[in-house]
């Protein structure tokens, strides 16, 4: 007799475990699941490498095109001669967008909010790495930031508006919202900008309300969640949540750009498995590392190389 008790009571437990572990796995693929039904179209995106930050060839943690050697079948059609890429385009700039557009690459760029209200193409939050100026991009006015060069050059922080209208729907376009403290507002301003456009383009933000914020007034617009592994610079619990996709039920992404050093992420995974959901690389920076990743991912951000055509 004790020792069915015994056997009951190991039943028991097992069933217990079990039972706690489907409703933990259950919750967790709840969790992480992205839009199903109702996704628009994102077939157009295909075909197209997207350069990050534009066709640029003076961040000094990538090669400069002048100095780029490809491989004999490689060579994109339209491809600048060496001549052609002494110009120095920094990241984000009118310059290296349009050298983008104009060879026909998609383009992924950052979007921030100055003080005023007015969106440009900027990636830091800070001035001090691209302008050489301390502070905050948000304290200062557009016509303010216009004193301040980037890298050097003659160009300037672009607005968002101006970067529009010079593509004019030629690429498809990437476009990183760079939320600080109101993802409300940033999503609002740049929506009315982006309603008379009429180019191919899709949003993106490490930020889940600004994902959400088109899940609610925008569904037709492709939205995407951006993430990495941030557990292992970052140990606290948003960050935790962030990195493991724990709330696309919240912000329902249509497609999730993760870093491509972290492909074997278990949500990422997931989401493309399972869910069927666009996966995006970023930001791919060298030939072999695209050859890596490439059966991992289905649109990729590069930077630092001339890819091969898609």
């Amino acid at each position: 007799m004790e020792v069915f008790y015994i056997m009951m009571g190991l039943l028991f437990t097992i069933m217990h475990i079990l039972l706690s572990f489907f409703t933990v796995s259950g919750l967790y693929l709840i969790s992480i699941k992205p839009r199903i039904h109702g996704r628009p179209d994102y077939k157009p995106f295909f075909g197209h490498m997207y350069a990050h930050r534009g066709l640029h060839n003076m961040n000094p943690a990538v090669q400069k095109l002048k100095n780029i050697r490809y491989s004999i079948g490689q060579q994109p059609e339209n491809t600048p001669s060496p001549a052609e890429c002494e110009e120095n385009l920094p990241e984000n700039s009118y310059a290296a967008i349009k050298r983008a557009a104009d060879l026909g690459y998609g383009i992924e760029f950052d979007v921030h909010l100055t003080k005023d209200d007015i969106p440009v193409v900027f990636h830091d939050d800070t001035l001090n790495r691209i302008c050489g100026v301390k502070g905050n991009l948000r304290d200062y006015t557009y016509e303010e930031l216009q004193q301040f060069s980037l890298l050097g050059t003659n160009e300037r922080i672009p607005a968002f508006a101006d970067i529009l209208k010079m593509v004019d729907g030629r690429v498809p376009l990437i476009i990183e919202y760079k939320v600080e403290k109101n993802a409300d507002k940033l999503c609002r301003i740049c929506d009315r900008i982006l309603s008379d456009y009429k180019g191919l383009y899709c949003i993106e933000s490490f930020h889940p309300l600004a994902v959400r914020w088109y899940k609610i007034h925008r569904p037709n617009i492709v939205r995407g969640q951006l993430s990495e592994d941030f557990t292992k610079q970052k140990l606290n619990i948003p960050y935790f949540l962030l990195s493991h996709l724990i709330g696309n039920c919240y912000a329902s992404p249509d497609f999730i750009a993760y870093n491509c050093k972290h492909k074997d992420e278990l949500s990422r995974n997931i989401c493309r498995k399972l869910y069927k959901s666009l996966s995006v690389a970023w930001t791919v920076r060298s030939q072999e590392e695209l050859d890596k990743v490439s059966r991992s991912f289905d649109l990729f951000i590069f930077e630092g190389f001339v890819p091969a055509r898609q």
